[in-house]
C-alpha cells in the first residue's frame, strides 16, 4: 500500500518534540487538578459522548450526528460553568511562582514543630481531633465545607480549635503553608475495607483525603490517645513526633512499611 505524498513530507524535529512534551505536560497537570473531584466524573461523560459521536458519524447516522453536534456546540459555554470551581482552582495554581512556594517551604520546619506539639498536647489530653496540610494539590474545596480561616498557625491555636464543645471542634483543620485556612471541614470518607474495627470516622476521612490528595493527614484518636498519619493513601498507626516532623518537613516522604497499613483491600496493622 502506497505511502500518502502527505505522510512522507512530514518532518520530526525538536520544535515538534518541546510542543508534544509541553501539551503533555499541561495535561498531566490538569489531571492532577480534577482528580479526586466531581469534574472527573463529568470528564468522563464527555468522552463517553465522543466515542458515541464517532460511532455515529462512522456508521452514518445522521440524526445521532446533527444532535450532538448542536450538543457540542453549546456543551463549550456550559463546560466553563460547571467547571467554574475547578478552573478558579487551575488559575489560581498557576498564579502561584515557584519564589512564593520556596519562601513559604522556609518556614515548614517551624510549622511542623508548631503541629507536632499540638498534637501530642492533644493526645495527652485525649482530645480528637484531624490536622490535614496541604501539599502540591490545593484543598481550597474542602474549606468551603467548613468555616474560612486566615490565622497563622500556632500550637496553642490548634489545641484551641479541637478543645470539646467549641464551635469547631467537630471536623478537620486546613493548613496551607504556614496559615490555617480552613476549620470545621468536612472530608470524603473512604470506602476501602478495613477489618481494624478500632478506626473511626476521623480515620476514615484521613484516609479519605490520603486517597484523593496528596495532603498530609494528622489523627488523633479519641479513644486511644494515639496519634496517625496518612498520606499517598496509606494510613500509619502510633506515629511518633520525630515521624511527624519529617514527614511534615519533607524529610520522609513516606512512612516505612513495617508501621503502615495499605488501604486498598488491606488488614490493618
Amino acid at each position: 500500500m502506497p505511502v500518502p505524498q502527505a505522510i512522507r513530507e512530514l518532518r520530526f524535529g525538536l520544535r515538534d518534540a518541546l510542543q508534544i512534551a509541553l501539551v503533555a505536560y499541561v495535561l498531566y497537570r490538569a489531571l492532577l487538578l480534577i482528580r479526586g473531584t466531581r469534574a472527573v466524573q463529568m470528564l468522563t461523560g464527555i468522552v463517553v459522548l465522543v466515542i458515541v459521536y464517532g460511532i455515529a458519524l462512522a456508521a452514518q447516522l445522521t440524526m445521532i450526528t446533527d444532535l450532538l453536534r448542536v450538543l457540542f456546540t453549546y456543551g463549550a459555554l456550559a463546560g466553563v460553568i460547571i467547571f467554574q470551581p475547578e478552573l478558579r482552582q487551575a488559575l489560581a495554581h498557576l498564579g502561584q511562582s515557584r519564589v512564593t512556594r520556596l519562601l513559604r517551604r522556609m518556614g515548614e520546619s517551624e510549622v511542623a514543630e508548631e503541629i507536632v506539639e499540638a498534637v501530642e498536647r492533644l493526645s495527652q489530653s485525649g482530645i480528637g481531633a484531624i490536622v490535614a496540610v496541604e501539599r502540591e494539590m490545593a484543598l481550597g474545596e474542602y474549606v468551603q465545607s467548613g468555616s474560612p480561616l486566615q490565622a497563622k498557625v500556632s500550637a496553642d491555636l490548634l489545641t484551641t480549635i479541637f478543645t470539646p464543645y467549641s464551635p469547631l471542634h467537630d471536623g478537620a483543620v486546613i493548613i496551607r503553608g504556614d496559615t490555617v485556612i480552613g476549620a470545621g471541614c468536612i472530608l470524603p470518607l473512604s470506602q476501602a475495607q478495613i477489618s481494624d474495627r478500632s478506626l473511626g470516622t476521623r480515620h476514615r476521612a484521613a484516609l479519605g483525603l490520603a486517597e484523593e490528595t496528596d495532603a498530609i493527614v494528622l489523627v488523633v484518636s479519641e479513644e486511644t490517645a494515639t496519634v496517625s498519619l496518612a498520606t499517598d493513601g496509606r494510613l500509619t498507626r502510633a506515629a511518633t513526633p520525630a515521624l511527624i516532623r519529617n514527614v511534615l518537613s519533607g524529610r520522609s516522604p513516606r512512612p516505612s512499611a513495617e508501621v503502615e497499613m495499605r488501604v486498598a483491600g488491606a488488614d490493618a496493622g
